[in-house]
């Protein structure tokens, strides 16, 4: 036994080597390509170093309102999505009631839903409701589409926050909302932080949604624009592509910075509750 636990291991460290190579090739062939004066699909060294393809894509119609456009309707969304997902979270933690299970069990239904699948019947209704083509009706789409899974984490980490420092909150005459505001969220930072990275970055990076619920160029976010760098009859502007790649994926990386001491961080309730 104890000689098959070293081979063991190099099996297992084998197996997360390959997995790590596949997922670094595509990050290094962006990183590559994006410096390269003549790229192509291959994973290479360049043989000299251009910044010309961040030239050809830092202009307003390529780069900037595109990705203006989804710090607009990502960034919206997501903040909708937080406070819906706090207020919807709050009562199924505190409060018991027959409905918590089924409607929990709902939500994580919900959550398994193919988008493609809803999006036919949500259009029908966009036009009706003259919400198509508008920044507004995309957001709350957005929102929609991601509070189910934001409500299910809002409520495992609110769990955690104990009830006894509300309960001396609302002997002092705070409210509920009060209480939820001041005691719980506070404390409940982590998980905060994560419901908001974790739906910032599929709002961030969905195409269909947006491709689908927006009709005028000028509204489209980068993750609809970046379809034009492929060209007909298979031409693709590589170079191009790689370098708004590279700047396309700074905001959700500053996003993780901002909050990873949140992320790495407890619930600091040492010292609040007193055994």
């Amino acid at each position: 036994m104890s000689r098959s636990r070293p081979s063991r291991r190099l099996a297992a460290d084998a197996e997360l080597i390959a997995v790590a190579l596949a997922f670094a090739l595509p990050l290094a062939w962006v990183l590559l390509s994006c410096v390269d004066p003549h790229p192509d699909l291959k994973v290479k060294v360049p043989d000299g170093l251009t910044f010309g393809n961040f030239d050809a894509v830092l202009t307003p119609d390529i780069l900037y309102t595109p990705l203006l456009n989804s710090l607009i309707l990502c960034g919206g969304a997501t903040a909708l999505t937080v406070v819906c997902a706090a207020l919807a979270a709050y009562p199924l933690s505190r409060f018991r009631s027959r409905l918590n299970r089924p409607f929990l069990l709902t939500i994580l239904f919900a959550t398994s839903l193919p988008i493609t699948a809803i999006m036919v019947p949500v259009y029908a209704l966009f036009v009706r409701v003259d919400l198509i083509d508008t920044p507004q009706g995309t957001i709350f789409f957005f929102a929609a589409s991601q509070l189910p899974f934001a409500i299910w984490l809002m409520k495992n980490f609110m769990d955690g926050v104990p009830k006894e420092l509300e309960e001396a909150a609302w002997t002092d005459g705070a409210s509920s909302l009060q209480s939820l505001v001041r005691i719980v969220l506070p404390l409940m930072g982590p998980g905060l932080a994560v419901v908001t990275v974790f739906s910032f970055v599929m709002m961030w990076g969905n195409f269909f949604v947006p491709f689908m619920l927006l009709l005028t160029p000028d509204q489209m976010p980068a993750s609809v624009s970046i379809n034009e760098f492929f060209g007909n009859r298979g031409m693709v502007a590589y170079g191009q592509l790689a370098a708004f790649s590279v700047i396309y994926s700074t905001p959700v990386i500053l996003l993780y910075v901002l909050v990873a001491r949140r992320l790495g961080g407890g619930f600091a309730l040492g010292g609040a509750v007193k055994g």
